[in-house]
């Protein structure tokens, strides 16, 4: 019994999206256009990238970039910004999960060696924030950008015009908050992360750096979806087998469960109808609320069955991962990885998390008012 709770607990947003296609299934029973319901080209990408990410990411790739650029500070807020720019960067290209996984544990090892645990909450934050809103700029940023990028039929580039002046807004408002709430102080050289690479790891650095060039082309259309699966699946099962178990598998079907029930509510006439009228000119508004209790990922899914206003559920589910610490599930990461360590004061964090997360949201979302003016 106690498993099943920790599995509940664990996979929440899992369990509801299945229970969502369950209900759902009561009234439109299983059939063959069950199949059509599901985008199984934003799943192959999402799977393409997390393979992808996860081989770069054990080959300690970005690690050692961000080791680099840390060794060449001077100064404690020099660090913390380094790392808020390195989360928000990243997160463009590597998603805002894989860039929590890799620099919040290397600002919790770094802070505490320059004996500066006391920034360890803000500095934690300010990243959370940072990859969050650097990865609405891209469609590779984050899971609902990708599959509402491809429900969208937009170009690369149109999408990022449409998130750039949000994206901007957001650099500045990082910085400014970095210099107003850190106070500079000298920092001690601290050892730089230097990693000696076998010819096998050179190869497979090869490898993945080729597996995100096919996943990329993919993205903008280049390659049907099924030949770039295909492409990085194979070399990953001959040469990288153990990365097959790294991909985040729940979060896949949880997009398949909620595919779903979309699919089976579009199909109750009276239901999808009220649906209608309840999103349509509500968009932005609506997924930022909704992303507070659901997170922004199922928001997306569930809001993109019932407008054709794509954009502007880009642009709310995007801004809806402010806000609680479940509106962007990737806030969880950085949450639980500073709960791990030995001064976690928990109560703090979710405090500061939330009180930064709201004046950040309100500043965004005064600023596409400004924007639609």
């Amino acid at each position: 019994m106690s498993t099943i709770l920790n599995f509940i607990k664990k996979e929440i947003v899992l369990v509801i999206a299945f229970l969502l296609a369950v209900i759902s299934a009561v009234y439109i029973h299983p059939d063959l256009s069950y199949l059509s319901y599901i985008d199984f080209r934003t799943l192959s990408i999402l799977l393409s990238l997390m393979l992808t990410m996860a081989g770069l990411q054990k080959l300690s790739l970005f690690r050692q970039i961000g080791s680099f650029l840390v060794d060449k500070a001077h100064s404690i807020r020099s660090v913390a910004l380094i790392f808020i720019l390195l989360n928000f960067f990243f997160s463009m290209i590597i998603t805002n999960d894989v860039a929590l996984i890799t620099f919040v544990p290397f600002t919790i090892v770094t802070l505490n060696l320059a004996k500066r645990s006391d920034l360890l909450i803000i500095t934690i934050v300010l990243e959370t924030i940072a990859a969050n809103l650097g990865s609405m700029l891209t469609p590779l940023g984050n899971p609902q950008n990708l599959y509402l990028y491809s429900r969208s039929g937009m170009s690369f580039f149109s999408f990022i015009k449409l998130m750039l002046p949000y994206s901007i807004l957001s650099l500045l408002l990082l910085i400014v908050c970095c210099f107003m709430l850190i106070q500079t102080s000298p920092l001690d050289p601290c050892e730089a992360f230097h990693k000696k690479r076998s010819k096998k790891e050179k190869l497979l650095l090869i490898l993945y750096f080729a597996t995100f060039i096919v996943a990329l082309l993919v993205v903008l259309r280049i390659l049907p979806y099924y030949v770039g699966l295909l492409l990085i699946l194979l070399p990953v099962v001959l040469f990288d087998r153990s990365i097959l178990k790294k991909p985040d598998y729940s979060l896949l079907l949880t997009f398949v469960f909620l595919f779903i029930f979309i699919g089976n509510i579009k199909r109750i006439p009276a239901v999808h109808q009220l649906l209608l009228q309840i999103i349509k000119g509500h968009e932005v508004g609506l997924s930022v609320l909704l992303s507070q209790f659901i997170s922004n990922v199922p928001c997306a899914i569930l809001c993109s069955g019932f407008t054709d206003q794509t954009a502007s559920l880009i642009i709310g589910t995007n801004l809806g991962g402010l806000g609680t610490l479940i509106a962007s599930m990737a806030s969880l990461i950085s949450f639980k990885q500073y709960g791990f360590t030995a001064q976690a004061k928990r109560g703090k964090y979710i405090l500061v998390f939330t009180i930064a997360n709201v004046l950040f949201l309100a500043v965004m979302l005064l600023a596409h008012t400004l924007l639609l003016s």
